[in-house]
């Protein structure tokens, strides 16, 4: 581990994880709009695609993908596209200005909430990003297994205490009581930022 500046590696894997983005928001979102059990899901999906991401670009898998163009672009339009059913999604319940409703939680229902952190995360190219930049400049080649195994661990529970920070945080009683006094506006300001992501994923140019 000597030539693995772990501590680095941790705070840009902080950094990326706890700033505003589609994965973060979409916990916010569900975490006030469904309660902690739900937010919760969500989180653990996402979690989980950030430790598939982090273990294929520790194995070469992000470096192959960036050398593969056509591959990228398949995870780039599919992104794309997911961000855009989240943006409809929103418009559609800022319109209808539906009052909110906490129904109990059943399995079923959780799957579905981890379905869709899960889905989120990887058809997200940031991921793509950010995991092969992270591996490619912070962990040198021909790094051991071990020290390999560390950083994945180490990157994985930051992820984990993040995205269920977010859970946490925003299913508290202040939070789901602002949500449901300004239900519409929420959903609105959800909707243009996922518009926005999904627009600037296809605009966005691979140098």
């Amino acid at each position: 581990m000597t030539d693995i500046n772990l501590p680095l590696i941790l705070l840009a894997a902080v950094l990326a994880g706890a700033s505003p983005g589609p994965a973060t928001l979409t916990i916010a979102g569900t975490s006030m709009e469904s309660g902690r059990r739900a937010g919760l899901a969500v989180a653990a999906g996402v979690t989980t695609g950030s430790f598939m991401w982090s273990v294929s670009a520790a194995f070469g898998l992000g470096a192959i993908m960036l050398a593969n163009a056509w591959l990228f672009e398949i995870v780039r339009y599919a992104g794309a596209a997911y961000l855009g059913w989240l943006a409809l999604k929103s418009a559609r319940s800022a319109w209808l200005g539906a009052k909110l409703k906490l129904p109990p939680i059943k399995s079923r229902a959780l799957r579905g909430h981890y379905a869709k952190g899960l889905a989120l995360h990887l058809t997200n190219p940031k991921a793509i990003l950010f995991f092969g930049a992270l591996y490619s400049v912070g962990v040198p080649p021909g790094s051991s297994v071990l020290s390999l195994l560390t950083v994945i661990l180490s990157v994985g529970a930051s992820s984990f205490i993040i995205f269920h920070g977010y859970a946490f945080i925003f299913s508290s009683k202040p939070m789901m009581t602002a949500y449901i006094r300004a239900k519409r506006g929420f959903e609105a300001a959800f909707a243009m930022f996922f518009g926005a992501a999904a627009l600037r994923i296809l605009t966005a140019k691979l140098t």
